[in-house]
């Protein structure tokens, strides 16, 4: 072999051996998709005038068109600073939310700023599931010599999934069992649903939609 052609073939190799490397820094050779759903949280705060005779109607009136305005629904969490609210504020408060079909959570988040006298917070939390980096078709070489899986592997599933969960808050922690059957509870609120009662019956099928982590 003439020194051209070593030289040229060494050239050859070490090209070979550079686009291999890094093609194999990102290499997936399991059938688990890397591109996993992710949860974030937001917290929504209101600041309410409220006594020990509980919330005024205009103060009624005003947190109810926040709700509206936020759009609230399943999935999202309501809770007041205990420490800054009556009795009959946190009552007025539950039953504005119980017309959503949610209950308070028992906690509520650190939210900034503080709660002026003579005010009650209320906070919504919402939660929302993304794949971050999907679709990802960046892989734009033909060979595959490790049969590993491309970079957009898992990326439909997953971002279907996170799409379609009623709750994102179930992508961290699964719901835990209360013991009855879980077609007891689907079948109840089936018929919440046939009825259009979403306040009694399906208020307390909802109730987890509310309650902390």
């Amino acid at each position: 072999m003439t020194t051209t052609k070593r030289i040229a073939a060494a050239a050859i190799a070490s090209t070979l051996a550079l686009s291999l490397s890094a093609c194999g820094g990102n290499m997936n050779r399991s059938l688990y998709s890397t591109a996993q759903p992710v949860v974030e949280r937001t917290h929504y705060t209101l600041d309410l005038a409220g006594g020990p005779g509980g919330l005024s109607i205009p103060e009624q009136r005003r947190l109810a068109g926040w709700f509206e305005a936020l759009d609230l629904k399943y999935g999202d969490r309501v809770a007041i600073d205990a420490d800054t609210t009556s009795p009959a504020t946190t009552a007025a408060v539950a039953a504005i939310v119980d017309r959503y079909s949610l209950a308070l959570s028992d906690q509520a988040p650190i939210t900034e700023g503080f709660v002026q006298p003579g005010y009650t917070r209320v906070v919504v939390t919402r939660s929302i599931a993304t794949v971050p980096g999907c679709a990802d078709w960046s892989d734009d070489y033909d060979g595959n010599y490790a049969n590993a899986t491309s970079r957009n592997y898992g990326c439909a599933t997953n971002s279907n999934y996170a799409a379609m969960v009623a709750n994102p808050e179930d992508l961290i922690r699964g719901r835990e069992s209360d013991g009855r059957p879980v077609v007891t509870t689907s079948n109840r609120a089936i018929e919440a649903y046939r009825s259009g009662n979403g306040t009694s019956g399906a208020g307390s099928a909802a109730a987890t939609a509310g309650s902390p982590e």
